[in-house]
């Protein structure tokens, strides 16, 4: 769960370091159907845990870590100490206002959803879980990932894997080689037809 989770988190955090306000990110992720957005979700976590956590998994997964983001100063690991990205209040996050006229970059929902996609095809491609029914309901429970779409792979075979492959290509060009399509993708498994 953690594989597939991280580079949603990564790229969130990496949007965030480039200046993409918090709330905006956050936003774009509960309008996919997430619980709750990923800037949102480091804080909750603790971001010594995601530092942690992100120092395992970006090494074997060949992404790389924002400079901001790999320390984390006392004090200011998250929600557990009233402060992290966002203040914490009563246990709710204040996330600062964004400007009226801020307008969210046309890719952001798919920056941070296909690299998620795109780690479970890799995870099933190389048998890490049994079949997709099972990574779909492990990736639904473990990380509340949108519920109503099915899971990842439900999603790639409603959408269209071919479809998403080529939003990755776009990505790969616009913003780097983290968003190459991974080996799997031409799985007869992401072709079946939605249940």
């Amino acid at each position: 769960v953690n594989r597939v989770l991280f580079p949603y988190m990564l790229e969130a955090a990496t949007a965030y370091a480039e200046g993409i306000p918090g709330p905006v990110i956050d936003k774009a992720a509960v309008k996919f159907g997430m619980p709750m957005g990923p800037i949102e979700l480091l804080d909750t976590v603790g971001l010594d845990v995601a530092a942690g956590v992100g120092k395992e998994l970006a090494p074997f997964l060949g992404l790389q870590i924002p400079a901001a983001l790999q320390t984390v100063d006392a004090g200011k690991r998250g929600k557990k100490d009233g402060q992290g990205i966002y203040k914490w209040e009563n246990g709710r996050a204040q996330k600062p206002d964004v400007p009226a006229n801020y307008d969210a970059p046309a890719d952001l929902e798919d920056r941070l959803i296909l690299p998620l996609l795109n780690e479970a095809v890799a995870c099933l491609h190389e048998g890490v879980v049994a079949d997709a029914d099972l990574l779909d309901a492990g990736v639904i429970f473990g990380t509340g990932f949108a519920p109503f779409r099915g899971g990842p792979i439900q999603y790639i075979r409603a959408t269209g894997a071919d479809v998403l492959v080529e939003r990755l290509k776009v990505l790969q060009q616009r913003h780097g080689e983290r968003f190459a399509p991974r080996p799997g993708w031409d799985d007869a498994v992401l072709r079946a037809p939605v249940i």
